[in-house]
């Protein structure tokens, strides 16, 4: 670990007057992305799928993913080939703006699209489909999305 390493591992975000520390684990995360890379296989997927995807630990503020394996469920938005696709993240908790679009019941659970961060990502990060968006809903998402460029 480098000089750096103690500061990316626990530095402070600053919110407003609240300071919080957010431990970010970016080693593990390393080693789990290289075997994603590594042994993953490139999946068959299609628009208006929801997916659990390694998004793994990012960056400041762009959108992590969840537990020791950084999952999080995706949606995807758009496919380039094989390789790549964009999909939107998910989550669970609601927010009164104009970044989180609601999608309804999820894998038991109430979801939101996080608008905000959507992004490009390898198939190999797929790792299991679990639903589909309505077309309504996601032509309201597409729309939503096209508004943000």
């Amino acid at each position: 670990m480098g000089p750096w390493g103690y500061y990316n591992r626990f530095r402070p975000m600053f919110y407003g007057r609240i300071i919080f520390n957010m431990a970010k684990d970016f080693d593990a995360w390393n080693k789990n992305k290289q075997q994603i890379h590594k042994n993953g296989e490139h999946k068959l997927y299609g628009a208006r799928e929801i997916w659990w995807c390694s998004l793994g630990v990012n960056i400041g503020f762009e959108q992590d993913g969840t537990g020791s394996n950084g999952e999080r469920p995706v949606l995807v938005l758009k496919g380039f080939s094989k390789q790549v696709c964009l999909v939107i993240p998910l989550t669970s908790s609601p927010k009164k703006n104009p970044y989180h679009f609601p999608l309804g019941m999820i894998d038991g659970r109430n979801a939101f699209a996080i608008m905000s961060q959507i992004r490009l990502i390898d198939t190999k990060r797929l790792i299991n489909k679990i639903g589909m968006v309505d077309q309504t809903i996601f032509e309201e998402i597409r729309k939503t999305a096209r508004g943000l460029l």
